[in-house]
């Protein structure tokens, strides 16, 4: 079963984005670089709590 995961911006740690992860096979943290409209430039977004 697919979990919804938040992503937050590395910078301003503000929740900008959110995708689904399966957690039986992969459980590390998501990681993905993306435009954070707060920063208005493409920063790191990591899986947040």
């Amino acid at each position: 079963m697919r979990e919804i995961v938040s992503l937050a911006c590395s910078e301003c740690k503000r929740r900008n984005y959110s995708t689904t992860k399966n957690r039986k096979k992969s459980s590390e943290r998501l990681a993905f670089n993306k435009f954070c409209r707060f920063c208005r430039r493409h920063t790191g977004h990591k899986e947040s709590k």
